[in-house]
């Protein structure tokens, strides 16, 4: 690779933001341009513009939110063609960057086009194996079995292990629950959704007399200001918890309530008790129970072919629900069982116990 190179750099959500600050470190000497959060920032990026205007999730909240989406697309694309990058790199948020790359390709710029982050087609089905194929040059994919999906169609696949456990490891603590997370997720559609779930929840359990317990919110720049409003006149107020010290607080805590997503593997790995938890508009719920093609939504639950973390997705996230596990979860025995299944996992999450930033930014600089 020559020196001097330019990359322009996209993530469209906290996960990618987190994992493309690493890579800019990894990458001493390469100019970046792009769009990142609060982490990418720091590492000295420039966003083009606030990763909460992408920061969304399912076919119809996409939608209401289209004319932000295809503005923000157009702005990306001229971004790209001033910059003339070499690389473009997209982290994650497969919707957006697709459809920055089909315009981007049609200006016929001489830059390679990377993603990182293989689709689940293994819970989707292969036909987007094969639409990536022809999108992308290059593709970061964290597991080892995702790499024949891709590769079968031409498309260079390369592994890496998955980035959120690079530094993270299992938590030996006590057998006593004191503090509970709630975790409501990164995107907006999804807070307001959860939000009102875990202050009901919160509400039965301080009236059965769990004023024994602290409850935490882990927050993000994207939705820090709705939360803050929205937990004021909570009866039992959580303390909020900066994103970047999340982890602290995973440490401390006996049992999470957690929205489906990338937090949940966090969780997995950390060897925390969980409830995962997600809702979703009706009509996206159903069309996604049409076409998955595996049973579980958390990936620790996927990867072991088992359910380890209770899922109640749609209709079944409900305070009452979330109670009933929460009460299962009190039990010594449930928990000490559940951390066992989840150290089964734990040589899956890495490759060769060398971080997926580190690797990725190889990879770049020798191609």
């Amino acid at each position: 690779m020559k020196k001097n190179i330019k990359i322009f750099i996209i993530a469209g959500e906290v996960s990618g933001d987190v994992l493309g600050a690493k890579i800019i470190r990894e990458l001493s000497g390469v100019r970046f341009a792009g769009i990142g959060g609060e982490h990418m920032r720091a590492a000295g990026l420039k966003s083009l513009f606030p990763i909460s205007d992408l920061a969304v999730m399912g076919f119809f909240e996409v939608l209401a939110r289209a004319k932000t989406l295809t503005r923000r697309i157009n702005e990306t694309v001229l971004a790209i063609e001033k910059f003339q990058p070499d690389i473009v790199l997209s982290i994650d948020a497969p919707g957006f960057a697709k459809r920055v790359v089909k315009k981007a390709r049609k200006a016929r710029l001489s830059a390679k086009f990377y993603h990182v982050v293989a689709p689940q087609v293994w819970a989707w089905g292969e036909k987007r194996a094969k639409k990536f194929a022809k999108i992308f040059d290059r593709l970061y994919a964290f597991f080892d079995f995702e790499v024949p999906y891709f590769t079968k169609y031409g498309l260079e696949t390369v592994p890496v292990g998955h980035p959120i456990a690079d530094g993270l490891k299992p938590v030996k603590k006590d057998n006593i629950i004191k503090n509970i997370a709630l975790i409501p997720g990164s995107r907006m559609s999804e807070v307001r959704k959860l939000l009102p779930i875990f202050r009901r929840f919160v509400e039965q359990i301080s009236f059965d007399g769990g004023q024994k317990y602290k409850f935490y919110i882990p927050i993000v720049e994207t939705t820090e200001k709705y939360i803050r409003k929205e937990t004021a006149d909570w009866p039992v107020r959580p303390a909020l918890v900066p994103a970047m010290r999340r982890y602290d607080l995973f440490a401390k805590t006996g049992i999470a309530i957690a929205a489906s997503g990338t937090v949940s593997a966090e969780l997995a790995i950390m060897h925390i008790p969980a409830i995962v938890v997600y809702k979703m508009n009706p009509l996206t719920m159903f069309l996604a129970r049409l076409v998955l093609k595996t049973e579980w939504v958390s990936l620790v639950n996927i990867l072991l072919k088992k359910k380890v973390y209770s899922e109640l997705l749609g209709g079944d996230a409900t305070p009452e629900n979330i109670m009933i596990e929460f009460q299962r979860l009190e039990n010594p025995v449930v928990r000490k069982k559940m951390i066992s299944e989840l150290s089964d996992a734990d040589k899956i999450w890495t490759r060769g116990g060398k971080s997926a930033a580190k690797l990725i930014a190889f990879d770049i600089m020798k191609v």
